[in-house]
């Protein structure tokens, strides 16, 4: 009987560490936005739904027309509102408003 309650204790005490290591990383996750004035073609591509053709419409877009707020990532060809919406959460235009 006591080795099964130092099993029990053992096992609820990695459970608890991972937990605790788990929502630690998250503040850190919030934080590394994707800033789409920018990152490379390659940093582009980390995003969902974001492939090498449309990173680099991107990154010739914002030649031209840098981006001032998240949502004029929409003025690039290839990105609608709906694929627009699963990125907005992972990007930033560098520029705090």
């Amino acid at each position: 009987m006591f080795p099964e309650i130092r099993q029990r204790q053992a096992v609820s005490f990695l459970l608890a560490m991972a937990l605790m290591l788990t929502f630690a990383a998250i503040p850190a996750m919030a934080t590394d936005k994707i800033n789409i004035n920018t990152a490379s073609v390659e940093e582009l591509q980390t995003l969902p739904k974001i492939g090498p053709k449309t990173a680099q419409a991107i990154v010739e877009y914002r030649k031209q027309h840098p981006f001032e707020k998240p949502e004029d990532l929409m003025g690039v060809k290839g990105i609608g509102e709906k694929k627009f919406l699963k990125i907005k959460p992972l990007i930033t235009v560098g520029i705090d408003k």
